[in-house]
């Protein structure tokens, strides 16, 4: 089945897989940085969360118009991972919390500017047959440097003492290699029609109604979906390790991975919506079991079907997207559902931080539970 992924989606999985090994080495160690060593609160933990993942949110949409404006994609893939890169070693050098909200927010630009445009080009070299599998083969890569990168992180805490500085700092020798393939990635041509230039406006008027609510719905669930620092710190709370935090990091990522491609090849025969919604459901029950649960065997069941969660909704609703529209606007349509999941993903993990602040960390995931649940339930009514 491997063979027939085109080569440029693969020089863009190789691209993700450093990248992500990269960013990977530093997101589970980041928060245990910030409390730990630099004394920051849970809610100061959200704000930059938060404010990494609504930067990202507005340069994917704004980016994801621009690429299909001037019918270009590469320029902005190479753009973005570069910038991802230059930011990695910051924190390593200036310790301190400023610096770190600097160096996510910087993470986060490049990000926002690489996302929908990278997108667009694996949808380019799909068909309406193989989306699904396509989406899911690269999300596949990406999740396997995720996997990667936090045992990777682990061994040279062991080794180097647990010298969070250097981790930062050794994480950019990925990233240059990812930045290196973007010099083999090349452009699928786009029609562009100068009478018909795409616009922000006119986009969201002549966008299918199930696009519309999709967008929607999508973006009330991401008022819930918090960022994953809390799973991390939840898990730690309960192990009392940090070590064995980012080992259940890592084993979610691992079964993410494994998982992705195979649920993309299956959304491609049985519907995108189908294994979206269940997804959902999944994200429902082991939000529930995070709220409830003191016991460390079931945080590793729970991140198990975590990784089925991720591998069901975030290549799958992407792939669904570029069903929906034509390929010279796909670009704008991943950057706007994007933009508006990062934006309330922001007040998300505000609200996650808040509260668990207040109430303890069992009230935000009781919250995501049944949200979650509300919007998959609510998505079985939309047609295709």
């Amino acid at each position: 089945m491997l063979k027939k992924i085109p080569k440029q989606v693969v020089i863009l999985g190789l691209i993700s897989l450093f990248t992500d090994m990269a960013s990977e080495m530093l997101y589970p160690v980041t928060p245990i940085f910030l409390a730990s060593v630099l004394g920051a609160s849970m809610i100061s933990v959200g704000v930059i969360e938060g404010l990494a993942e609504i930067t990202a949110g507005f340069l994917k949409g704004y980016f994801g118009f621009l690429s299909d404006k001037i019918g270009k994609r590469s320029i902005f893939i190479a753009g973005g991972y570069s910038i991802s890169a230059l930011s990695k070693p910051l924190p390593g050098i200036f310790p301190e919390i400023f610096v770190v909200l600097i160096s996510r927010v910087a993470d986060r630009i490049g990000k926002g500017m690489r996302t929908a445009p990278r997108d667009a080009l694996l949808a380019g070299y799909s068909n309406s047959n193989n989306t699904g599998a396509i989406f899911g083969f690269h999300r596949g890569m990406d999740t396997l440097g995720a996997v990667l990168g936090p045992l990777i992180a682990l061994l040279l805490l062991r080794i180097y003492n647990y010298n969070f500085n250097l981790i930062f700092i050794i994480a950019f020798v990925p990233s240059i290699i990812a930045v290196a393939f973007t010099l083999f990635v090349k452009d699928k041509k786009v029609e562009i029609n100068e009478s018909k230039k795409i616009q922000y406006i006119s986009f969201w008027k002549e966008s299918p109604q199930i696009y519309k609510t999709l967008v929607i719905l999508i973006t009330i669930f991401s008022l819930v979906n918090s960022s994953d620092v809390f799973l991390i710190l939840k898990s730690k709370n309960i192990s009392h390790s940090d070590t064995i935090a980012i080992l259940g990091y890592v084993f979610y990522n691992l079964i993410y991975a494994g998982s992705s491609y195979p649920a993309g090849m299956i959304s491609d025969k049985i519907g995108k919506k189908k294994i979206y919604i269940l997804g959902l459901v999944i994200f429902s029950a082991v939000y529930l079991g995070f709220a409830a649960s003191d016991s460390f065997i079931l945080t590793w069941i729970l991140f198990a079907f975590y990784g089925i969660y991720a591998a069901t909704t975030e290549g799958i609703l992407k792939a669904w997207v570029s069903d929906l529209v034509a390929y010279e606007k796909v670009a704008s349509a991943v950057g706007l559902i994007t933009m508006m999941s990062s934006i309330a993903m922001f007040l998300g993990s505000i609200l996650t931080g808040y509260l668990w602040d207040i109430f303890g960390s069992s009230v935000p995931f009781y919250l995501s539970s049944a949200v979650s649940l509300i919007v998959a339930l609510s998505l079985i009514k939309i047609h295709k």
